[in-house]
């Protein structure tokens, strides 16, 4: 090639990019617009037993704007913090809840944001190094009393909700989950429970065994393979609500091997929303 014809290829290759860069830009939009993206609400108030200003994260379901006489069941999550568990449950509840799979009904889902969850989610433990280690903890039952005599009526005032609630927790959050259950199961109707850290206090919690009647709930209980302490609690604590069984309530465990403390919680939430609510499902004792 002649140096004339090189330049000639040149300038014409030059032309072609400038062109062509030309088109692109033609393409894109003038002046995009951009706004927030939000899938609910965040309620901050005060609460008088806890003397803390609190915070909850709300999903409202599709319908609950243009269908103002419809009520909706409540889902409460522990670790309900934006930057926890609150986005990917409520999507899970989202997604089980749309028509083409219609597992999940329409619900409204409250999550608990965190400020200090080792204070609020364990009771007293007689273990020293555990008090010296986490000098906060042991708080639990004022947190229960929160959403007992703040949380839940607030929710229920705000929102149009029915008389049907669920709660899930996940290891420190099963926790607290699992001693509502035994101490005051009337509190919800349906219990999600996943790696509940039942270990604390030497498993103090399931030694008690209060004498209470599981006839009317529905209660899901899953761990990882996260060892055998971990894995034995959970099965203890099947065995025990089996014990109190009612041809009136539901019970599974579930052990998942395949996963493990940290990302057990998103498969077992899945399967523990489907197996509560067990719409389309005959109803099945406890088992």
């Amino acid at each position: 090639m002649s140096s004339d014809q090189l330049h000639t290829f040149t300038c014409l290759l030059m032309l072609w990019s400038a062109l062509a860069f030309a088109e692109t830009e033609n393409t894109l939009p003038a002046s995009p617009v951009a706004k927030p993206f939000a899938i609910g609400e965040t309620v901050s108030f005060n609460s008088e037993i806890l003397q803390q200003q609190r915070t909850i994260n709300v999903y409202l379901p599709a319908g609950y704007q243009t269908n103002p006489s419809q009520k909706y069941p409540v889902i409460y999550l522990l670790d309900g913090s934006a930057d926890e568990d609150f986005i990917h449950l409520a999507g899970l509840v989202q997604f089980n809840a749309f028509s083409w799979i219609n597992k999940v009904p329409e619900s409204i889902v409250i999550g608990i944001a965190n400020i200090d969850r080792k204070q609020d989610f364990t009771h007293p433990t007689s273990i020293e190094a555990d008090r010296k280690a986490f000098p906060t903890t042991g708080q639990s039952a004022r947190f229960i009393r929160f959403i007992r005599d703040e949380l839940q009526p607030l929710v229920s005032q705000r929102y149009r909700t029915t008389a049907q609630n669920t709660l899930i927790g996940q290891s420190l959050g099963g926790l607290l989950a699992t001693e509502i259950l035994l101490k005051q199961p009337d509190m919800f109707t349906r219990y999600l429970i996943v790696s509940p850290s039942l270990w604390w206090d030497n498993g103090s919690l399931l030694q008690a065994r209060p004498n209470h009647d599981f006839s009317e709930k529905t209660v899901f209980i899953a761990v990882g393979n996260e060892g055998p302490v971990m894995i034995k609690a959970a099965k203890d604590l099947a065995d025990y609500i089996r014990q109190h069984k009612s041809a009136a309530g539901r019970m599974t465990h579930r052990f998942y091997p395949q996963l493990n403390h940290g990302d057990t919680l998103h498969l077992a939430a899945y399967d523990g929303l489907q197996f509560i609510f067990a719409i389309g499902a005959p109803d099945s004792p406890l088992n």
